[in-house]
Formats: structure tokens, C-alpha cells, sequence
């Protein structure tokens, strides 16, 4: 049996999925990018946006009733390969001890035109 999770600490879905499914004791998570609670776009540079997308997915973790340590996979969907110094610099404060498996790929374009999304795959709650 799968659970829906949608929390109103990070941005809403922009179309018709959830924030997060739950089932099997696992959370997956939908793609988030990198607005706030209004929808407004964060930062101009990977670092902001990074930064935004971290705190997101943290936001969604916690509705989940997991969190970063919990983790298991995150995949990173950049506009331009060329952020990923920028944005793996930010994700390590992220994630400091036992990180993830982790996917980077080149997008041809993202949701809005951002520079990063990330979606991942944790342990969730009981």
C-alpha cells in the first residue's frame, strides 16, 4: 500500500504527482528545484540554488518522517555540467557523514529553467 505525502514547508507540486510516495518502508521523492513556499525562484548562481533544492528535499524528508541521513540515492539534474564544483560543494555540507549513492546528469532543460534539481530515495519513518 503506497502513502502520499504533501507537507506545506516545501513548494507545492506544480502538476499532477506528490511531493513523496511512501511504501515498503522506503520514501521516494519527486524532483524539487529550487523556489520557495511562493514559488519564487532562489538565487541566480548553483550554489543558491543548490543551497534551495537541499533545504526542499530536507522539508519533504521530514513530512516523510525521514530525513538526510536517511537517504539511500539522490539524483542531480544539472542545466550545465559545468555547475557540478559549485553545486557538489554545497550538497557535502549536505551531506557530511555516510553520504548517499548518487547520479549527476546534464538536463537539456529543467522546470522553469533552472540550473539544478534533485530528487532522491530514503528510508522513511514508521
Amino acid at each position: 500500500m503506497k502513502k502520499t505525502i504533501a507537507t506545506d514547508t516545501a513548494p507545492q507540486a506544480i502538476g499532477p504527482y506528490s511531493q513523496a510516495v511512501i511504501h515498503n518502508g522506503l520514501a521516494y521523492l519527486s524532483g524539487q528545484i529550487p523556489i520557495d513556499l511562493t514559488g519564487t525562484l532562489a538565487g541566480g548562481d548553483i550554489a543558491a540554488q543548490t543551497e534551495k533544492v537541499l533545504e526542499n528535499l530536507q522539508a519533504v524528508l521530514e513530512a516523510s518522517g525521514s530525513s538526510l541521513d536517511r537517504v539511500l540515492k539522490v539524483t542531480v539534474y544539472l542545466a550545465d555540467m559545468n555547475d557540478f564544483a559549485g553545486m557538489n560543494e554545497v550538497y557535502g555540507r549536505f551531506f557530511t557523514a555516510n553520504p548517499p549513492a548518487r547520479a549527476a546528469i546534464q538536463a537539456a532543460r529543467l522546470p522553469k529553467d533552472v540550473l539544478v534539481e534533485m530528487d532522491a530515495i530514503a528510508i522513511a519513518g514508521g
